[in-house]
């Protein structure tokens, strides 16, 4: 059964003080081949020190490995259930992040669904622009596919990387593959074309991204390639009734909020179950700042997703 769940509570304390904190210029520019180096360069310096911690907290360690040909990262939890598996792909508009900076959300998922995590740490534009990323992650996904004996799959990711989930199993259905058993999407950038209400109605209202973030993303990442294409807008794919079960987080403050509401709608049509979570007063990947308790509770909330699909799927 499909349904809306909106949070009528009011933005905790610790979050308005994040939007006071952090105001954002709608007129500053985006990344260009330019300056992706340095934009890469803060998100590292901004995001590593809370991936740490998150690590700290949950007494984890990353291994790596390499699955279909990508290095990946694997978050393994004590004593967790080896045949849970979720394939996570990581955020950052296709030109910034990795899996490592991710471990804040991922890591935090892998402890609260007590499953094995598997990062991919897929290439980025503009070296790498489209389809470099949809192919690493396709890859992985094969890979997983092929060799899971029994075992539950989900994937999962944030922004670009829940375009790059979705992407990747709409490349699994038209290679006959079978589809994952749940989908978790934070804030998922499944538009490239940028359309949306929320992307100007909450342009300067997001703390954390613009427009004109978008429009440089897309154009870094998808040049001038349609941007309708379902590879690069899932949006735009063909759904059907075999897709899994899925649970789609964002926030009234998102600048892709009216995204992930097209999403929601066009999945429902195609007969897939759908739950689409908004949180009030929060912004695009809210589930990135720690210092907020609704991010705690959100993580919380997608992993009890995860968990009951997984459980789901073995009965």
């Amino acid at each position: 059964m499909s349904r809306d769940i909106k949070k009528t509570a009011l933005a905790s304390t610790e979050a308005l003080r994040f939007v006071d904190a952090n105001p954002v210029d709608p007129a500053g520019p985006g990344p260009t081949h330019d300056t992706v180096a340095q934009w890469r360069a803060d998100a590292t310096a901004l995001f590593t020190p809370r991936a740490q911690r998150t690590l700290e907290r949950f007494s984890l360690s990353p291994i790596s490995l390499i699955i279909g040909g990508v290095p990946c990262l694997e978050i393994v939890p004590e004593g967790c259930d080896p045949d849970h598996v979720v394939l996570y792909f990581y955020g950052g508009g296709y030109v910034t992040g990795s899996a490592f900076e991710d471990l804040i959300v991922s890591a935090a998922l892998a402890a609260y669904a007590n499953a094995r995590f598997i990062l991919p740490e897929y290439r980025l534009a503009p070296e790498h622009p489209w389809p470099a990323a949809t192919d690493d992650g396709f890859a992985v996904f094969e890979s997983l596919s092929a060799g899971l004996d029994g075992r539950t799959l989900a994937v999962a990711g944030e922004s670009a990387g829940g375009n790059l989930a979705l992407a990747v199993m709409l490349r699994a259905r038209a290679a006959g593959l079978a589809m994952p058993h749940a989908a978790a999407l934070l804030s998922p950038w499944c538009d490239l074309s940028n359309r949306g209400d929320s992307v100007r109605g909450n342009d300067g209202r997001d703390p954390t991204l613009t427009e004109r973030f978008l429009h440089a993303y897309t154009k870094l990442y998808a040049g001038d390639y349609a941007l309708e294409t379902p590879d690069i807008s899932p949006l735009y794919g063909d759904f059907d009734p075999s897709f899994p079960p899925t649970l789609i987080t964002t926030g009234s403050r998102d600048l892709l909020m009216s995204q992930c509401a097209r999403l929601a709608q066009v999945l429902r049509t195609a007969g897939v179950d759908t739950d689409l979570r908004i949180w009030d007063g929060l912004w695009h990947v809210f589930e990135f700042y720690d210092e907020i308790p609704e991010a705690d509770q959100s993580l919380r909330e997608i992993a009890g997703f995860l968990t009951r699909q997984f459980e789901t799927a073995r009965s």
